[in-house]
């Protein structure tokens, strides 16, 4: 029997890579002739770059670069099992995990640091590149991160703007100067892995949808959708690339602008980039089960989580899809609609929120081993 795991982590909570051992040890308890795959999954937020450099056998260099409010501290990039491929997740170095809540401010916040990260690859020779877009601190569009790789900003004075510019500074910016932008980046290609369609600006830009999460006052949004928005109005007049109402642009705080304005990226939905570079398709083909997960399954499950791309793939080849989550919200004809035969939430009695984190590990090792159990009697009336 050969049984594909395929889950998203549980944010906050126990890893994709965790996960997958939890529910492996399950189906062991109960058949130990079972062939498990692990094939940890993300979005493209957190947990992407770990998906990526497990399942193809990669591994990960620590960086030392500035953190969202500019202190330094040690992050990591991927680089694939193919050794030519890197993976940078915009968390590590700007994202919000990074500070304290009362520190979360994205009028100070830059992301400076993800470009630091890219430069350190760079300098290690690589020049293909997936990116991961999530979870961030920031709303500056990307600005600090260009400035790192070489960009120049000047205020309306026509003076230098310090580096790490931040979502405020931005409401200063006068012009900038690309000349400077760091050569090898001509050499490269880039795929940014995110499902936000979102403008820079406007009521569903980066500045109103996301910057509340990271801190942003009612009276900040105002502020802040004014700042990208002059900086859409300046990347247009010098570079000739509209992005204020793009779709995407949004993404990370307006970085997708940068990575559409300035770098030329190719966008893909997460989900879609990482079952790519695991293999997901070969492996489902002559699966018998798969088990994939994610924190909630809910209404925002059907588009474009990871659950929806693993349940779309395995469908195609008539493999059945039981799901673990920690919270369950889908009527059984939103199931029937996303292709999952069956799911289970984990949480096996009432309990407060840091109980179920703290077990959660354990309670899918069961949860698993109760669903082996009921496939046993299944192939046993066979």
């Amino acid at each position: 029997m050969k049984i594909v795991v395929a889950p998203d982590s549980f944010k906050g909570s126990i890893t994709a890579r965790d996960l997958c051992a939890a529910i492996r040890k399950g189906i062991l308890a109960v058949r130990p002739d079972a062939q498990v795959v692990e094939l940890p999954l993300a979005d493209g937020g957190e947990g992407t770059m770990e998906s990526l450099v497990y399942a193809t056998g990669g591994v990960t260099q620590k960086v030392r670069v500035h953190d969202p409010l500019g202190r330094p501290i040690t992050a990591a990039y991927g680089v694939l099992g193919d050794e030519k491929t890197v993976v940078i997740e915009m968390a590590q170095a700007s994202g919000l995990p990074l500070l304290a809540w009362a520190e979360r401010n994205p009028w100070r916040t830059t992301s400076f640091g993800t470009g630091e990260l890219l430069l350190h690859a760079l300098d290690a020779g690589y020049r293909r590149f997936i990116i991961g877009l999530g979870g961030s601190a920031t709303n500056d569009g990307g600005a600090g991160m260009m400035q790192a790789l070489g960009i120049r900003l000047y205020d309306q004075k026509g003076e230098l703007l310090p580096a790490g510019a931040s979502g405020g500074a931005l409401e200063q910016l006068g012009s900038l100067d690309p000349s400077g932008l760091d050569a090898r980046l001509q050499e490269c290609s880039f795929i940014v892995a995110s499902d936000v369609t979102n403008p820079l600006c406007g009521p569903s830009g980066a500045s109103a949808v996301f910057g509340p999460q990271k801190g942003a006052t009612p009276e900040m949004v105002v502020q802040l959708d004014r700042a990208l928005m002059r900086y859409g109005d300046i990347l247009f007049a010098v570079l000739g690339v509209d992005v204020r109402e793009r779709p995407g642009s949004g993404a990370a705080g307006g970085m997708g602008a940068a990575w559409m304005a300035f770098l030329q990226a190719e966008f893909k939905p997460g989900i879609e980039l990482v079952m790519e570079a695991t293999g997901f398709a070969e492996h489902v083909r002559d699966a018998d089960l798969v088990v994939t997960g994610e924190g909630r399954l809910d209404a925002q499950t059907l588009s474009g989580k990871a659950i929806a791309g693993v349940c779309a793939l395995a469908q195609k080849h008539r493999v059945p899809t039981v799901a673990l989550c920690g919270g369950m919200e889908l009527t059984g004809a939103q199931m029937d609609q996303l292709g999952l035969t069956a799911a289970f939430p984990i949480v096996p009695k009432p309990c407060g929120i840091e109980e179920a984190m703290e077990n959660a590990a354990q309670w899918a090792t069961e949860r698993t081993e109760q669903i082996m159990r009921l496939l046993s009697i299944r192939q046993a009336g066979r």
